[in-house]
């Protein structure tokens, strides 16, 4: 089979290589740490990021990205949204040849609010590929890990692309849909993240599953609500990469949003918590664009107002529920009205 560059060595980068291995691939995992690669190599196990895990011989790690990279026919890019820009430059230095390009990030930029493909187009000339392709679903790295049923969505403007990823990846494991909505699939799995961070602070707080099963419902609406004000196809929302992901994020101890707003339901400040999780908790970020978004566009996010109020003001999580829970009464099906469902 081909060969394939997973920039990224984190547990999701680790998963899909495996993933890739499974389908016969020659897999190139880049790290840009040397002892990281090393020890993958040594050890046949990615020991930080997902453990008790066998890697096969054909996953390879490799510290220098000119070397991941010769002569594969796809890229996926898996390493975290602050990260992309930096990848993106060095991989137009050393990449001579076009190839797929699939990335497999959950976020949105804070100050520019761009979705992850956007950033991937500025910074990576565009005769290397026909156009970016989006991977995303209910996916936690652990179970993938140890090949548990999972399904995700790819999406690109480009339906040959989409196909490509989609036979690259698809197994009896993981199964593998197309979707044409490529905003629709980067806004759910980024913006799911901060719910989940919401769901995590409920649990914290230990409110039960009626406030869960509230917050992901009225949080699914303001994802709903600010997709499609940027173009998203509504549908989209209801599928993998909106209420299924959201479901896995905010229901699962895997988790690292859900972990983070635990914490913080429990009274641990942000930088404590960030400093325990010891990976990226996209949602931090996201929180911080998608209020930056909601405010640009004139969108009623309350859920996500909250979040960032307890994220970046020091508002106190029972404060912010409480004001939630006593808004201004309004009617549920009016409030869905201000989403555009017919596209």
């Amino acid at each position: 089979m081909g060969k394939i560059a997973v920039l990224g060595a984190g547990s999701w980068g680790t998963a899909l290589s495996l993933v890739l291995a499974d389908n016969n691939h020659d897999v190139r995992l880049w790290t840009h740490r040397q002892e990281q690669a090393n020890d993958i190599n040594e050890a046949r196990e990615n020991k930080k990021y997902l453990q008790n895990v066998h890697l096969p011989e054909n996953i390879k790690a490799y510290h220098q990205m000119e070397n991941a990279i010769e002569g594969v026919e796809a890229i996926v890019l898996v390493v975290p949204t602050k990260a992309i820009r930096e990848v993106c430059q060095q991989l137009s230095e050393s990449l001579n040849h076009q190839v797929t390009l699939i990335h497999a990030t959950k976020g949105i930029e804070p100050g520019t609010q761009k979705r992850v493909s956007e950033m991937i187009e500025e910074e990576l000339p565009s005769h290397l590929y026909k156009s970016v392709v989006v991977l995303s679903g209910p996916s936690h790295a652990e179970e993938v890990g140890k090949r548990h049923p999972t399904t995700v969505t790819v999406s690109s403007s480009v339906t040959e692309e989409s196909e490509i990823a989609q036979d690259l990846f698809i197994n009896e494991n993981f199964r593998v849909y197309t979707n044409p909505d490529i905003i629709g699939v980067e806004l759910g799995g980024a913006l799911k993240n901060i719910i989940a961070l919401g769901a995590g602070i409920s649990d914290g707080l230990d409110y039960g599953d009626n406030a869960k099963a509230a917050l992901m419902t009225r949080g699914l609406t303001e994802i709903a609500r600010l997709g499609t004000s940027m173009g998203a196809n509504p549908l989209t929302f209801a599928g993998l990469t909106g209420v299924g992901d959201l479901i896995v994020t905010c229901t699962s101890s895997h988790s690292r949003n859900w972990r983070a707003g635990n914490m913080l339901g429990k009274g641990f400040p942000l930088d404590t918590v960030l400093e325990e999780m010891g990976m990226v908790v996209e949602g931090v970020r996201t929180t911080k664009a998608a209020y930056q978004l909601a405010k640009q566009e004139d969108i009623a996010m309350p859920i996500t107002e909250g979040i960032y109020n307890v994220l970046f003001e020091r508002a106190k999580p029972k404060d912010v529920v409480d004001q939630l829970m006593n808004r201004g009464k309004t009617s549920e099906l009016e409030d869905l009205s201000h989403i555009s469902w017919k596209k």
